[in-house]
C-alpha cells in the first residue's frame, strides 16, 4: 500500500508550511483591507464635502463678516453658525482661521487647557485644496488633536475689507471616538471571518494542490520501498511525463546499476568458487608428485640407487618449482584483478627489452629445438609504458608460445613502429586456436583441449590481458587451426603530452 499522506513527514511539513503562510497572508489581507476601506471612506467623505466650507461662506456671510472692523470675531454670528452646523452634522468642527493659518475662533476648542489643542493650521495643505477645488485626498492637521491629520473642506473669504479662511474637519473628534470605539469589534469579527474563511478555502484548496504536486515525489517513494522489499525489476513507469523526470530518471538508472552490480556480485561469487576449484586441483597435482615421491624415497630408503635417488630429487624439485610458479601467478592476478597494482609509468626503449628478454629465453628455446627470433626494424621510438609490467606480459606470451610450439618450431617477437604507436607482436608455429576458443582463453582457469595437455594454471593470459588494460590497450589474438598463433598488443609512443 502506497504511504499514506499523514505519515509522509515532508508532506506534512509541506502542509503545516502552507497553512502558516495562508495565515500571515490572511492577517496581511485583513490590515490591508482596513487601511484601504478606511482610506476609501475618508477619500469619499472629503469629495461629498469638499464644497462645504465655499457654502457656509457663500450663505451665511452675504451681507456679514465673521470679523468685525476692529478685528474681533464675531462670535454671536460665527457661533450660532457654528452651533447649528454641527447640531445637524456632528462629526464636523468648524474653524475660523486668519491668513496665517491662526485659530481665531471654534466652539469646540477649550481654550482653558490650550496644551490640549494646536492654535495654529499648516496653511500648505489648504492653498493646495483650493487650487484643486477639493479635487483630490488632502490631509490637513487637527487643531483638537496635534500631530493628527485628518480630512477637510476649506474655503477663503473676504468680507469688509477682512480677510481669512473658514475651516472646517470633516471627521472630527466626536466622530473619531465613535469609530474608534466600534472599529475593536468590527475589526474583530471581520479579521476572524476573513481569515477563517481564507483559511478554510485555501486551505483545502492548498491541501488538494500539494496532494497533486507530491503525486509523483509519492510515486518515486512507493517505488524505493518495493526495491527494498525485493521487488528488483519494479520501475518508475512513464517517467518522461512526471514533473520530477530528473529524479525519476535517476532512480530508475540507480535501481539498474543496483541490479547489475548485484548479478556483478553473483558472478564473482560464481568465478570464486570456481576458482577456488581450480585452485585447488592445480594445486593438488604437483603436492601429490612431491609427497608421493618423498614417501617413495623414505619407503625404500637404501634401496634405491644414486641414479633413481637424483631422479627422484629431480622430479621433486620440479613439481615444487610449478607449484611456486602457480602461487606466484595466483598472487600476480589477484593483485591485478583487485586493481592493487598501479602502473609507473616512463619513457623507455622496446627493442633494448627485447633483446634482454631474447637473451633470457635463448637457453630454453635451445633446450627444446626451437629457434628464437627478433624481428627489430631501426630506430624504434621510445614508448611510455610501466617496463617491468611491459617485460612481464611479453614473458608470459613467450611462455605461452615455447609451450605450444612443437620441436624444430620458431617464435618470433616482433616491433612495428605505427607512427602513434608500437605495436609487439609474438608468432609461434604451434597448433593453433579455434574461434570458439579464441574468446576464452583470455578467462582465468579456462584453458583449451590443448592447454589441458600441458602445464600451466591456466593464469598466464589473463594476467597479460589485465596488465594491457592497464595501459588502456587491448589484447589481440589471430590464429587458425594448424598455422599457429599471434598475440600483439600496442604500446603508446612517448611524448611530453602524455608523460
Amino acid at each position: 500500500m502506497k504511504e499514506n499522506l499523514y505519515s509522509n513527514r515532508l508532506i506534512t511539513k509541506l502542509i503545516i508550511s502552507f497553512l502558516a503562510v495562508l495565515l500571515l497572508a490572511g492577517i496581511g489581507f485583513t490590515a490591508a483591507t482596513f487601511y484601504f476601506s478606511n482610506h476609501y471612506l475618508s477619500e469619499t467623505t472629503q469629495r461629498l464635502h469638499a464644497n462645504l466650507a465655499q457654502d457656509l461662506i457663500d450663505e451665511k456671510f452675504v451681507s456679514e463678516s465673521p470679523i468685525d472692523s476692529l478685528g474681533n470675531v464675531n462670535k454671536a454670528l460665527f457661533g450660532d453658525i457654528m452651533h447649528d452646523m454641527m447640531g445637524i452634522n456632528r462629526a464636523i468642527e468648524v474653524y475660523l482661521l486668519d491668513m496665517e493659518g491662526k485659530v481665531q475662533y471654534s466652539v469646540v476648542l477649550d481654550h482653558s487647557d490650550p496644551k490640549k489643542q494646536q492654535e495654529q493650521v499648516a496653511l500648505a495643505p489648504i492653498e493646495t485644496f483650493i487650487a484643486q477645488n477639493g479635487n483630490g485626498y488632502i490631509l490637513g492637521d487637527n487643531p483638537r488633536s496635534p500631530g493628527e491629520e485628518q480630512i477637510f473642506s476649506a474655503a477663503k473669504f473676504s468680507k469688509g475689507g477682512k480677510e481669512g479662511y473658514i475651516y472646517i474637519i470633516l471627521a472630527g473628534q466626536d466622530y473619531s471616538n465613535t469609530k474608534a470605539l466600534l472599529f475593536g469589534g468590527y475589526a474583530q469579527k471581520m479579521g476572524l471571518g476573513i481569515s477563517i474563511l481564507t483559511l478554510f478555502f485555501a486551505g483545502l484548496l492548498g491541501i488538494l494542490s500539494i496532494w497533486y504536486l507530491t503525486k509523483n515525489l509519492r510515486e518515486i517513494s512507493y517505488a524505493a520501498k518495493r526495491f527494498q522489499q525485493g521487488d528488483l525489476e519494479y520501475r518508475i513507469a512513464a517517467k518522461h511525463k512526471t514533473d520530477l523526470t530528473g529524479l525519476a530518471n535517476t532512480y530508475n538508472k540507480m535501481a539498474d546499476t543496483i541490479l547489475k552490480d548485484m548479478e556483478h556480485i553473483k558472478s564473482l561469487e560464481n568465478m570464486r568458487r570456481e576458482l577456488i576449484a581450480n585452485i585447488s586441483h592445480d594445486l593438488r597435482t604437483p603436492l601429490s608428485v612431491i609427497q608421493g615421491y618423498i614417501e617413495t624415497l623414505k619407503m625404500k630408503e637404501g634401496q634405491l640407487s644414486e641414479s633413481d635417488k637424483e631422479r627422484y630429487m629431480d622430479i621433486i624439485s620440479s613439481s615444487g618449482e610449478r607449484l611456486s610458479k602457480m602461487i606466484a601467478q595466483l598472487f600476480e592476478y589477484s593483485k591485478l584483478e583487485a586493481k592493487q597494482i598501479t602502473p609507473k609509468k616512463e619513457p623507455f626503449l622496446l627493442s633494448e627489452l627485447a633483446h634482454d628478454i631474447c637473451n633470457n629465453y635463448e637457453v630454453l628455446a635451445q633446450k627444446k629445438n626451437i629457434q628464437f627470433s627478433l624481428d627489430i626494424p631501426e630506430n624504434v621510438p621510445l614508448v611510455f609504458a610501466d617496463i617491468s609490467l611491459v617485460e612481464r606480459a611479453i614473458q608470459n606470451l613467450i611462455d605461452n608460445a615455447l609451450k605450444f610450439t612443437p620441436e624444430n618450431g620458431t617464435v618470433t617477437l616482433q616491433l612495428v613502429n605505427n607512427n602513434k604507436e608500437v605495436a609487439i607482436l609474438i608468432k609461434d608455429d604451434g597448433p593453433g586456436i579455434t574461434e570458439e576458443n579464441q574468446a576464452l582463453i583470455f578467462e582465468r582457469y579456462r584453458q583449451t583441449k590443448q592447454s589441458h595437455e600441458k602445464e600451466g594454471a591456466g593464469l598466464g593470459l589473463a594476467i597479460v590481458r589485465k596488465i594491457v588494460e592497464l595501459h588502456n590497450a587491448s589484447i589481440k589474438v589471430l590464429s587458425k587451426p594448424n598455422e599457429g598463433t599471434i598475440f600483439s598488443f600496442s604500446l603508446p609512443i612517448y611524448n611530453i603530452s602524455n608523460a
